[in-house]
């Protein structure tokens, strides 16, 4: 036995790489072939669960039945990294993502402040930058950090907002946003001590974006009523829909009001990347603060958030703080420390899963993956549009498209009968294991959803997933 089990040998080492490695590589070439959502039984997925709730043993196990073991957990799952994921908004991770996170977690560098590892904090700063500059146009010297996700990021550009609104004295403090916003805006709004009496769903237009008129109404009602409105949220790609709000306009009300400005473009702000993105999310480089999410359209490992902002200095007033053992830490020239600008100090690099890729296949692979993206939703509305059984609202803006069961007439009781076999609808699409879609209410009408994200997502299984939709809509 090696005298010091945790450091394994060079021989050992290799080995332990080749076991991980080949089945790295068997799971990702045999994606297409896999189903798209869990295999097991009810009872054996139950089974399987309380299997893993065991604590680990005292001696040491063997690390290929471990991985036999893993591959059992990962396969009681739906196949997000697959082609057929077409539900919620999927993130389906690059193999170059992965080898860039076996690197860096291998080298373990501390990623909190700059000083610690300064070349590979550059590394992530030119990541941020490239993201606020080149992807949301924001001017120079505007910045920001990576987070776990969006709900994360979101959350810092709610801090910061209120901070630098509102200062110390939250009393009155209103959030403006919409019924079609992502649940983490109001959560994030919560947890910065905004109360929910105190966060506003603007109504929405008849094609579902954020209504300016009525915003700027509600925002000065509150003013009038002592309160004191200061964040403004849109949303640039809707979870529901895929729908974005009309950011130059209310670009313009937040600024003539004196809202801090946040634009949730999680989904929606990659695509920016391709010709058709830019001028659907015109008026997202007006924001203060714009949530991204790598880990959906730029197509990184779950994991990978970030927020970009105008003025990092307002970021950097809302979060900064330190301790008398941090004084050996000097500051690393113009790379500021992330530890400062969000409510993390200790964190790993994070920008070397998405520098790697962007580096290795070039902005331009992402920007024809994004738009063979917004090619196949096109081809969705189209098909989807010329079934009769089907209602298809609205052309997409993005990936996403929406759909529901066409009602026997206008009553409620119809509708509610149409809804139902909506719900039926879903699970005899889903049985196929071929696809997976997802489901949510849209004015009070159940709607199923086809969102395209992944990157393995071509026309052959959309082609697919459109006969199987159409059959089974045809079986009523």
């Amino acid at each position: 036995m090696h005298p010091f089990p945790l450091e394994p040998d060079r021989a050992t080492m290799t080995e332990m790489g080749r076991l991980v490695l080949d089945r790295v590589i068997d799971r990702t070439e045999n994606l297409a072939a896999r189903p798209a959502s869990g295999t097991l039984s009810p009872q054996a997925e139950t089974e399987l669960v309380r299997s893993f709730l065991t604590p680990p043993p005292a001696r040491s196990g063997d690390l290929e039945a471990l991985l036999a073991r893993l591959d059992d957990a990962a396969d009681c799952a739906l196949e997000t990294a697959g082609p057929g994921h077409l539900a919620y908004i999927p993130g389906s991770g690059l193999y170059s993502a992965a080898l860039a996170e076996f690197y860096n977690r291998a080298v373990n560098r501390y990623g909190g402040l700059a000083s610690v590892a300064p070349a590979l904090a550059a590394l992530e700063e030119s990541v941020i930058r490239w993201m606020a500059e080149e992807v949301c146009g924001l001017p120079e010297g505007s910045g920001g950090l990576l987070t776990s996700g969006g709900s994360m990021a979101t959350f810092s550009a709610t801090v910061a907002a209120r901070h630098h609104r509102l200062g110390e004295d939250l009393a009155g403090g209103t959030v403006y946003t919409s019924a079609f916003a992502h649940h983490s805006v109001a959560k994030a709004a919560r947890l910065a001590g905004v109360p929910a009496a105190r966060i506003r769903t603007v109504p929405h237009t008849p094609d579902l974006r954020m209504d300016p008129e009525a915003a700027a109404a509600m925002i000065r009602a509150d003013r009038d009523a002592g309160l004191r409105p200061f964040l403004l949220v849109a949303t640039a790609g809707t979870t529901d829909t895929g729908t974005v709000d009309p950011l130059p306009q209310l670009a313009d009300l937040a600024r003539g009001e004196g809202l801090w400005f946040h634009v949730d473009a999680a989904y929606g702000g990659f695509f920016r990347l391709t010709r058709r993105g830019e001028k659907r999310l015109a008026g997202i480089e007006e924001a203060d603060s714009i949530t991204l999410d790598p880990h959906k359209t730029l197509f990184m490992p779950f994991g990978t958030g970030a927020l970009v902002v105008r003025d990092p200095a307002a970021l950097h007033a809302a979060h900064d703080g330190t301790g008398s053992y941090l004084q050996d830490m000097t500051a690393a020239g113009s790379v500021p420390d992330s530890g400062r600008l969000g409510p993390e100090l200790t964190h790993e690099i994070r920008g070397l899963r998405a520098w790697l890729p962007l580096h290795l296949h070039g902005v331009d692979a992402f920007r024809e993956a994004l738009d063979e993206k917004l090619d196949l939703a096109e081809h969705i509305h189209e098909v989807l549009s010329g079934v009769a059984e089907l209602e298809v609202p609205q052309q997409p803006d993005l990936s996403t498209v929406v759909f529901s069961v066409r009602p026997a007439d206008d009553s409620e009781a119809a509708a509610r009968q149409a809804d139902e076999t909506g719900r039926r609808l879903l699970e005899r699409i889903n049985s196929h294991r071929r696809v997976v879609l997802s489901s949510t209410v849209v004015d009070h009408r159940y709607t199923l959803r086809v969102c395209v994200v992944s990157h393995r997502t071509h026309h052959d299984r959309i082609t697919e997933a459109l006969d199987i939709i159409t059959a089974e809509a045809r079986r009523g």
